[in-house]
């Protein structure tokens, strides 16, 4: 796909949808669209997404959803299937896409997390794991100090950002937020807590500015948690399935976690679908009890279509094996892109697999950066909890050419800001 040039009047579209973003929708929300060009999105394959003006945009962002791209021929087949026989369920019988959907994701969870529970978002996933935890009686909330994991009530109790708390206080009682990647600092919060403790943690901090922790820190604490009778939720909403060059950000770690948080990747990029993936023992509570915690479109056939065939090709076209060689190439090649601005305009670049964080001196610099991007046909995002970083991530099906496509335009945007802020 390339990008066509602005032909007359092709911005009216903009303009319209601006407008009712305004009337119906948020006016901040209207204004940031029209900073970014106006721009309509209106189709979308592989890396690609479509405007409305004819323009073609690479697209290096979505938050972490489109590890297998936009509409994978797999996944769109799959729901379009579903649509035409059983979209929605009546929750009174069985229904089978969810349970299949089911087996195959326990297929590929670490051993003894069999137990799924499907929701609509990664927030619901981890509201759904904080009330298993309470259920056990872990009231006390330990999370990490740049962690993310949703803006829902109990989920932005957890989201330790004080941009995001303050206007919602009082949150959940009885939280407290540690240094991520400090094994020390947890412990004596855990020392402090003992078997009243849920804690929750990123194998990697997406929204955190892509801060990696020491190796063995999952590991450790797991060993934490087993010791202090806690109860351990890892959230691998963004980290999950492939993105890090491996099926779970913890892979490796030896730790196994009492819940296991699923999302983005799991849509397929089709249909909106997490799940919170718990063990037996922990799921005890929701699986004496159905009712206990439910959710008119949890686990519909629509969205566990979307879920199985992610599954099924994720596994199928070894994704995960894709992005780490991927991301191997492209951490290089930004690295390389960046060694002419390092100490100056880029303060550092840092990734595992398809999960890629560039750090800027300023936050100016990765505004700018993004309007630099955009005007030469690439998307990327920013970092809800570290402003200062401009966060890669890349389906994982890219090919060479777009790489390189990237590559170069990474390097004229980074010059040209470069230029501009001196």
């Amino acid at each position: 796909m390339t990008t066509n040039p602005t032909t007359p009047g092709t911005h009216t579209a903009g303009e319209d949808i601006a407008h009712l973003y305004r009337e119906h929708l948020a006016v901040g929300r209207a204004v940031l669209g029209e900073v970014l060009g106006g721009m309509v999105e209106t189709r979308s394959e592989g890396a690609w997404v479509l405007t409305a003006d004819g323009r073609s945009y690479l697209d290096f962002g979505g938050y972490g959803v489109f590890v297998l791209g936009h509409r994978h021929p797999a996944v769109t087949e799959a729901v379009h299937r579903q649509i035409d026989a059983h979209p929605l369920a009546t929750r009174v019988f069985l229904e089978p896409v969810a349970a299949r959907a089911a087996a195959a994701l326990t297929r590929h969870t670490p051993p003894g997390l069999d137990r799924v529970h499907f929701v609509n978002s990664g927030a619901e996933a981890t509201e759904a794991g904080l009330k298993l935890a309470r259920a056990h009686g872990h009231t006390t909330l330990i999370s990490t100090a740049g962690g993310y994991h949703g803006k829902t009530l109990g989920a932005l109790s957890a989201t330790a950002s004080p941009a995001y708390q303050e206007p919602f206080r009082p949150l959940l009682p009885d939280t407290v937020a540690v240094p991520y990647g400090d094994t020390e600092a947890m412990s004596e919060a855990l020392a402090r807590s003992g078997r009243r403790a849920c804690v929750i943690v990123e194998p990697v901090q997406g929204e955190g500015g892509v801060r990696l922790p020491p190796p063995g820190y999952l590991a450790d604490l797991g060993r934490l948690c087993r010791t202090h009778g806690a109860f351990l939720i890892v959230d691998e909403i963004q980290t999950g399935l492939g993105r890090l060059g491996s099926w779970w950000g913890m892979d490796g770690e030896r730790v196994r976690p009492d819940v296991l948080l699923v999302g983005k990747g799991l849509s397929g990029g089709v249909v909106p679908v997490a799940a919170m993936v718990a063990t037996d023992e922990a799921y005890k509570p929701f699986s004496k009890d159905p009712y206990l915690h439910t959710s008119t479109f949890a686990a519909s056939p629509i969205a566990c279509a979307a879920a199985l065939a992610a599954v099924e090709t994720l596994d199928r076209e070894d994704i995960a094996g894709r992005a780490r060689a991927l991301g191997l190439r492209l951490l290089h090649g930004v690295r390389a892109a960046c060694t002419p601005y390092t100490g100056g305009l880029v303060r550092e670049v840092r990734g595992r697999g398809l999960l890629i964080g560039l750090e800027f001196g300023a936050e100016q610099a990765v505004g700018e950066m993004i309007l630099e991007l955009v005007g030469r046909g690439v998307l990327v995002n920013h970092s809800l909890n570290a402003g200062r970083v401009l966060r890669l991530t890349p389906p994982a099906v890219v090919t060479d050419d777009e790489v390189r496509r990237f590559l170069a335009a990474l390097a004229e945007a980074l010059d040209a800001v470069a230029a501009r802020l001196g």
